[in-house]
């Protein structure tokens, strides 16, 4: 299943036309502990680039976008009780939603593990 990022420290694993999108591991050590998600609703659409949830965290709160487009399948239940999953397994356990892609396409602007590395080293 191929993995792939964003400038913003998203990234979206994808298996057909399914998606599942978390933070990286950068970002959330960027935000500190995480106290708080507020994740999108199931059957809402998003478009690439929109603000699809919130994290909040000791030090701020902060907008996760959506990666592609597409219509969210399903919000991560697990993180409404224990958000700290996003900090102790934020690539993993912690993914934060699951949507259907609307144009496959869009994954061409995302970067490939290799290439987030080499962007994050630059920071």
């Amino acid at each position: 299943m191929p993995r792939y990022y964003t400038k913003d420290h998203e990234w979206i694993d994808v298996d057909g036309a399914a998606g599942t999108v978390g933070i990286t591991d950068y970002a959330q050590g960027q935000l500190g502990d995480i106290t708080f998600i507020e994740l999108p609703e199931t059957g809402s659409n998003k478009s690439q680039g929109d603000a699809a949830c919130v994290v909040d965290s000791v030090k701020a709160a902060s907008d996760v976008f959506a990666p592609v487009g597409g219509e969210v399948t399903e919000a991560n239940a697990a993180l409404e009780g224990e958000p700290e999953l996003v900090n102790t397994d934020p690539e993993g356990a912690g993914w934060l939603f699951k949507l259907t892609l609307a144009d496959g396409g869009e994954l061409d602007g995302l970067m490939d593990k290799a290439a987030y590395d080499e962007y994050v080293a630059g920071l």
